[in-house]
């Protein structure tokens, strides 16, 4: 089972950083969104999922489940959701002030061809 973890983890890292750098501005929201992803997994199988064990240290049990890893998971979700948001709001916004969509604002031969073409 860690082993299958550890894959996907590796898999949604590697996919991430894979569209983190190409030249558009939505492959790299979704880079960063797989990104997070595996963060979250990372850190929610860092904590060893225990199940029917109580959350809290009770007199008489000797297992219980830490839920430090799943508030940790819980505020990533938050944050990442939040530079989700703000990753595409500034795409879009750049977007409409240099009229493409490339991530540092330079048109390709391409984009100017079919400007020239119109």
């Amino acid at each position: 089972m860690e082993i299958l973890v550890a894959l996907i983890v590796g898999s949604f890292t590697t996919g991430g950083i894979f569209l983190l750098l190409k030249g558009r501005t939505f492959p790299v929201a979704l880079g960063t969104i797989l990104l997070a992803y595996a963060a979250n997994l990372f850190l929610f199988s860092m904590g060893r999922l225990h199940i029917n064990q109580p959350p809290i240290l009770i007199d008489g049990v000797s297992n219980y489940a830490d839920p430090l890893p799943q508030a940790l998971v819980l505020t990533a979700i938050v944050i990442s959701f939040g530079m989700t948001a703000f990753l595409i709001v500034l795409s879009l916004r750049a977007r409409y002030e240099l009229g493409n969509d490339n991530v540092d604002g330079i048109e390709t031969k391409t984009e100017t061809k079919k400007k020239e073409d119109k």
